[in-house]
């Protein structure tokens, strides 16, 4: 915890941001050009651009925010179902906080509560099932999302509910997982990348060497760091000194959470409940592998399984949050932002989201 008032510390803030602000000025002069540096995490996003990170280093490193935000992947038509899946009788859905005001293409969660549908906010997936132990005569739905980091508590929801034998519990599965996605996006090429900062809470699960095939396979380095000005900073001023060494490493700094194997219980249960699935991405479709679903021993608490949600193609608006979580483009570039799309009347997830993009830029980066 002492450490934690030193990361934020305004005095060492400056002074690292001057550090970084060298190297990458020593980067330009060598390779006529400023470093790419990728943010795989949504809540790395939302800290460089409430902290001024970004800001004040956009002459010097770009900074591209990445697919890190599971709201904001999360494929539209799987939206369209969740919101269909509201409406079918007898049904409690449990959902994240974030969920609730993602457009879908007619609707969304919040509308469908206030129209009288059960839908309850929770803190915890573990909520969801004390939910269906106190409704046994209700369907319970939890609507799973996440990377990693929630993952293993689905498969711990999993657990209990079969140990209380609640056959009125299920899990509308639409988790995202972080390496099919780096890979995806490396292999397409679309953007030119110098480095990534890789994300801390994702990493207390996977740990380190989870990260060996972007050093290995694609020559790439990244750095595992936290959340706090000075850590982000330092994440930085890594990734410059290795381009400027012309090494390519996987690093932790975030070392007082973050271990080599990372956390070997969530590992060994997102093995006993879990498999890998083909999962939809919001503008990058089917990445083979890149989700998780519950094995066929538990099918009976996966709600896919259990209810027949069929849904259309979705509406199609000039919403460009499938470019963005790519790294394509910044928010700015959207013709819809700050216009029709506000945190008041959002078009697409990533102004809902708190770890959004859009909704970072909207909140600290917006020109007044």
């Amino acid at each position: 915890m002492a450490n934690m008032d030193l990361f934020s510390d305004p005095v060492l803030t400056r002074e690292s941001v001057e550090a970084v602000i060298d190297l990458a000025k020593r980067f330009k002069e060598e390779k006529g050009r400023i470093p790419v540096f990728m943010e795989v995490c949504g809540s790395h996003t939302m800290a460089l651009a409430k902290t001024g990170i970004k800001a004040r280093l956009k002459d010097y490193v770009q900074l591209i925010a990445g697919p890190g935000c599971p709201v904001c992947v999360t494929d539209q038509k799987s939206i369209d179902a969740m919101v269909q899946l509201s409406e079918e009788p007898n049904t409690i859905l449990c959902t994240f906080g974030d969920m609730m005001r993602v457009p879908g293409s007619k609707s969304t969660l919040m509308k469908a509560k206030t129209e009288g549908k059960d839908i309850r906010v929770v803190y915890s997936p573990l909520d969801s099932v004390h939910i269906a132990e106190e409704n046994p005569d209700k369907e319970v739905i939890f609507l799973g999302i996440g990377f990693e980091t929630t993952i293993p508590i689905l498969a711990l929801t999993v657990r209990e509910a079969a140990r209380k034998d609640l056959n009125n519990y299920s899990i509308w599965m639409a988790t995202k997982l972080v390496e099919p996605v780096l890979r995806a996006l490396l292999s397409s090429e679309e953007v030119k990348l110098d480095g990534f900062l890789l994300p801390g809470h994702v990493s207390v699960v996977l740990g380190k060497q989870s990260y060996r095939y972007l050093a290995d396979e694609y020559t790439i380095s990244g750095v595992i760091t936290g959340f706090e000005p000075v850590e982000l900073l330092s994440g930085i001023y890594k990734l410059l000194v290795l381009q400027l060494e012309k090494r390519v490493k996987i690093i932790n700094d975030y070392t007082y959470v973050v271990r080599d194997k990372g956390n070997v219980v969530a590992q060994t249960l997102l093995e006993e409940y879990l498999e890998a699935h083909d999962e939809v991405w919001r503008g990058m479709g089917t990445i083979s592998n890149s989700g998780l679903v519950l094995k066929e021993q538990y099918a009976q608490f996966d709600a896919k399984k259990k209810f027949n949600i069929l849904v259309g193609e979705p509406r199609v608006t000039k919403c460009r949050c499938g470019e963005i979580v790519r790294g394509l483009i910044t928010p700015e570039e959207c013709v819809l932002f700050n216009k029709s799309c506000t945190p008041t009347h959002p078009i697409g997830p990533c102004m809902v989201s708190t770890e959004g993009t859009c909704a970072a830029h909207f909140q600290f980066m917006r020109e007044v």
